[in-house]
């Protein structure tokens, strides 16, 4: 094949793995970021000398990064540091009520029946049967597929066609079906809390997402140095192969000659023609207009109802006392339904709402030692609107409030300085990423159809291409990472075939 040349827009872990398997097989890529770092959504922000991840925090499927970096003629080893964590989460209720999963299936059974009782350590037993099986049935007609069907799915459910597709569970919602295998409200609550991985509610998300569950057992793995290093090692990689990667650099219009993408302009007025372009951003940027009025077609319009969950988040360095942190904690609300009730039907802050908090210096090793300052990084989920609301002063201020008063009842006192505090709101999220209101993850999962709606790595227009988390397959960074390598594909198939 002769050089052909692609323009990949954004670092995000989507854009940097498609200009990497586009590198490696030949094509010249140019990839331009307009922030001064990689990473997207994966980022990193400072407070004072100290760097904190300010995004994704859980490394899943290993094994897709392995063969990505295989791929490419190189090893994951070589650029990044990663150690199994031996517990996966911990989970708390109340001061009383604690709940860890382990990477060791027999050791999360057990920790369950002790938690609730032989009937739901039985429950989860069964759930991590279902769990597998959606899994193994979505793998390779879903996940892998550049252009998912629900013809393929039941072509993969065998002869019971449309009945066998119950085995996966579209129909049902997560929360009803989790109530198959549990009867304690807590643990309906925990493995609930899998559909927030990709922006939605459990009261309206498929079941298929129990999927998630599987994947985590498969192993989660800690990176040293934080998450952002994976950014940091997937840029490194790609400019091995050959990428040239321009930062602080703003796309401002994707051009189209004769019906098809032919180039880029910059903010600087410069024009850069190529054969093909990636966009590695959210589709709603496209449809926005973002990109130019050319490419406004390229991508369906998503709704503001449709979007996905937002966040505030806050990043720390502070002192905490009374709770064993590990890296990974959730502190979760009394009513899970009023929660996503705030967020999804009123679109405003939940009263009382569920918080996620990585300990970014914890693990297993050092859970009950006293740190002194230690890096945190809080998230509370929020509305998608922050392109119409300001979230204001009094309003953060009153958030805050709930959000460390839910910490104490369960047993977390954090001593908060404000000069050591960074909050971010949905308004910021939608600075950071126009054109998503703050949606974190694309459009919610809700309903057996929103899966078949999230576009595909190739858009309406003949070379103009999408990866990253708002699209198929989804979010996540696993996710993001395959829709890199689904966009490459279906790039490399089209101009093998003109």
């Amino acid at each position: 094949m002769p050089t052909e040349k692609a323009i990949v827009v954004g670092a995000g872990i989507g854009g940097l793995v498609s200009a990497i398997q586009l590198a490696s097989r030949g094509v010249q890529v140019r990839l331009f970021e307009r922030a001064g770092t990689p990473g997207g959504k994966m980022r990193e922000v400072r407070i004072g000398e100290h760097r904190l991840d300010a995004g994704p925090t859980v490394f899943t499927m290993r094994w897709i990064f392995d063969d990505i970096f295989a791929e490419a003629g190189a090893r994951l080893d070589d650029y990044l540091q990663l150690r199994p964590a031996e517990i996966i989460a911990r989970h708390a209720w109340s001061e009383h009520e604690r709940l860890d999963l382990f990477a060791d299936q027999a050791r999360t059974v057990a920790a369950i029946g002790d938690f609730a009782g032989a009937a739901a350590a039985r429950g989860y037993q069964s759930f991590c049967e279902q769990a597998r099986a959606i899994y193994e049935t979505l793998d390779e007609t879903f996940i892998r597929s550049t252009q998912p069907s629900l013809l393929g799915l039941i072509g993969r459910c065998g002869v019971r066609g449309f009945g066998g597709l119950r085995d996966i569970k579209p129909y049902d919602s997560l929360w009803q079906s989790l109530g198959e295998h549990f009867k304690d409200q807590r643990l309906r609550q925990l493995f609930g809390r899998y559909s927030t991985y990709c922006g939605s509610s459990p009261f309206q998300a498929p079941a298929t997402l129990m999927l998630i569950a599987h994947v985590e057992r498969q192993g989660v793995w800690l990176v040293e140095g934080g998450m952002h290093q994976t950014a940091v090692a997937l840029a490194r990689l790609a400019q091995a192969n050959g990428v040239g990667i321009e930062y602080n650099m703003d796309v401002t219009e994707i051009l189209i000659e004769y019906g098809r993408a032919a180039g880029v302009r910059l903010a600087n007025g410069e024009s850069i023609r190529a054969d093909a372009v990636i966009v590695n951003g959210d589709p709603s940027a496209l449809s926005s207009g973002h990109f130019g009025k050319g490419a406004t077609k390229s991508v369906a319009r998503v709704s503001p109802k449709d979007r996905s969950l937002s966040a505030m988040t806050w990043n720390l360095v502070a002192e905490t006392h009374g709770f064993p942190l590990l890296r990974h904690n959730i502190f979760f609300a009394r009513d899970y339904a009023a929660e996503f009730d705030d967020i999804f039907r009123h679109a405003r802050l939940p009263r009382e709402g569920t918080v996620y908090i990585c300990a970014l210096d914890r693990d297993e090793r050092n859970q009950t030692a006293s740190l002194g300052a230690e890096r945190l990084f809080c998230l509370l989920n929020a509305p998608a609107r922050g392109d119409t609301h300001p979230f204001d002063a009094a309003e953060i201020e009153q958030c805050e409030q709930r959000v460390f008063s839910l910490l104490e009842r369960c047993g977390l006192k954090v001593t908060r300085n404000p000069e050591h505090s960074l909050v971010t709101t949905p308004a910021m999220f939608d600075r950071l990423f126009p054109a998503t209101g703050g949606a974190l993850y694309g459009q919610a999962t809700h309903g057996w159809k929103a899966s078949f709606n999230r576009p595909a790595s190739r858009t309406r227009i003949p070379g103009l291409y999408l990866a990253g988390g708002a699209t198929h397959p989804g979010a996540g960074v696993p996710m993001a990472a395959m829709s890199g390598r689904l966009a490459a594909a279906s790039l490399l198939a089209d101009l093998a075939s003109t």
